[in-house]
This record gives structure tokens, sequence and C-alpha cells, in this order.
């Protein structure tokens, strides 16, 4: 056995260090930002949380006692630009200031988000305040993310949902069905807001735009955009969505 000296190199992520904590049965967060962030000098690095396999408000509000673990789990030598919760539904029951702690509590990060919070930074750098709203939930959880918005400032005009409770099946849910509920819900919103991690969304959000003539945001869309502002960082050309033309206003 021969022992030879070694040189070392900087970290992966020369542009840009994100991490992104995904619930467990989340299957399409990750996929996204691997889409939208192709570039291979921006480092990704993703840990899971227990989520359960029904999407209630008992299996969300127990996320936080995992959201502190999970974020522990995060590779102790990387030095994060942004950490992202990847869950709209449970930053809005659990509070985003909750979760940015939580976060902070296993991981050190100068920027904490999540699909909420860059929703409503997306809508006021659109200048939007009309939102249709479509979600996957069932009404005690879609109900929440409604009411948000509107404790915000912004007024929901309507919601449609497609009243799902279990997580495997919104990862099915088919694009054109999503397609079918934003135009049931953009009567007479100025934006479209798709609600949810676990929906594909990424490739209707320009046909959706475009046979609108509004701005379509969705969770991971927004979610990718307040990350990449918040670093600095370079996203994919064929980013899908009015979003991606404007910047977060301070």
């Amino acid at each position: 056995m021969k022992q030879i000296n070694f040189d070392l190199t900087g970290p992966i992520g020369s542009k840009a260090t994100f991490g992104l904590i995904v619930l467990q049965a989340d299957e399409t967060l990750e996929q996204d930002f691997r889409r939208l962030f192709p570039d291979r000098d921006i480092a990704i690095h993703i840990s899971r949380i227990p989520s359960g396999d029904a999407l209630t408000t008992d299996t969300i509000a127990a996320m936080k006692a995992d959201l502190p673990r999970a974020a522990q789990l995060f590779p102790r030598a990387a030095c994060f630009d942004v950490v992202g919760y990847g869950c709209t539904s449970g930053t809005t029951l659990i509070g985003a200031a909750a979760v940015a702690d939580m976060v902070r509590q296993g991981v050190v990060a100068p920027v904490v988000t999540d699909p909420l919070t860059a929703a409503l930074a997306a809508l006021k750098a659109l200048g939007v305040l009309r939102i249709g709203l479509v979600t996957p939930y069932v009404a005690t959880v879609a109900g929440p993310v409604r009411d948000a918005f509107g404790t915000a400032g912004f007024t929901v005009v309507d919601t449609v949902t497609f009243g799902e409770e279990e997580e495997a099946k919104v990862a099915r849910i088919a694009p054109a069905s999503i397609m079918a509920a934003a135009r049931a819900a953009s009567t007479v919103a100025e934006a479209i807001f798709l609600s949810c991690t676990n929906l594909r969304t990424l490739d209707i959000i320009a046909p959706l735009e475009s046979e609108l003539g509004i701005p379509v945001l969705s969770s991971n869309q927004v979610l990718a955009w307040h990350m990449a502002q918040a670093a600095g960082a370079p996203l994919a050309a064929d980013a899908p969505g009015r979003l991606f033309e404007v910047s977060a206003r301070k």
C-alpha cells in the first residue's frame, strides 16, 4: 500500500450552494430544481423530512419536530447561501418565521425561505394583487393557504382544489387537470398560483401564460426564483414564466 500526498480544491458550489428540505412523499420538487439549476457550479444538497402518507393538518403539524433534525443532516462542511423548506401548506400551518427558526437550529444559512414566502415576494415583484389559487389539498389545508394570501394583502378571487388527501396521488395529478383548474380559477384574476411542491407544473406554466394572458406561478417555480435571487445564482435559460423576467423588490 502506498500513501501519496494530495491537493485540496474548493467546494462544488462555486456559484451558489443551496440546501433543500424535501418532504419524504414529494417526487417532484427535487426533479424540478435539477431542471431549473442545471449549472454544474451550483450545489444542491437535499435533505428529506418525514411527511406521512396523508396530507392533513395533523401530519403537517407533526413535521415541526422533524425540521431541525432534517436541517442537521446537511453536510457540515458546506457553506450554504440559501436553505429552502419545500412545503407550501406546511409553511402556512407552521408559520414562515417558525420554519426559519427551526431550520436554523440545524444549519447555518444567511437566508431561509419557503414556497409561501417566495410566492408573496413573487406577487409583489409582479405588482399583482388579485390571484386565482389552485391546490390539491383537502379543504382544511386549502383554506389556511388561501387565508395566508389574504392576510398578506392579496385578494384570492377564486380557489379551486382537487380535495386530495393522499400525497402519493398528488404527484400523479395530470398536468391537463391542473391546467383545467387554472382556467377555472382565472376568470377575474391577475395571476394564478399553483400551490404544492408535489404538483407537476413546470411544463404547463408557459402554455397557461400564453393562453390566459396573465402570470402563472407555482410553488417550485417561485421557490427556485426566490433562492436564485437571494444567491445571485443563474437559472436555466428555459426557466418558464414571466416571473423570471423580474427581480425581487426589497
